[in-house]
């Protein structure tokens, strides 16, 4: 038999799925009731990583093509 979702689980899947979707980190605190967007990131920060690698080609786009638009 499958053990109930704990408390943390459902807590972890709603920043991750937020996450994924790029909701801002200080949204998914509040959303998650925590007073402080830095204890988010400190526990979820893992789940930005791919936005940080797809952030680096947009830079260097940007940087290019001189615009950003």
């Amino acid at each position: 038999m499958d053990e109930p979702w704990q408390e943390h689980d459902l807590c972890h899947t709603h920043a991750s799925l937020l996450a994924f979707r790029g909701v801002a980190p200080k949204v998914i605190a509040d959303r998650l009731g925590h007073t402080n967007v830095g204890f988010t990131m400190q526990v979820y920060m893992h789940l930005y990583d791919e936005q940080r690698r797809e952030a680096v080609p947009c830079l260097a786009e940007l940087i290019q093509h001189g615009r950003a638009s």
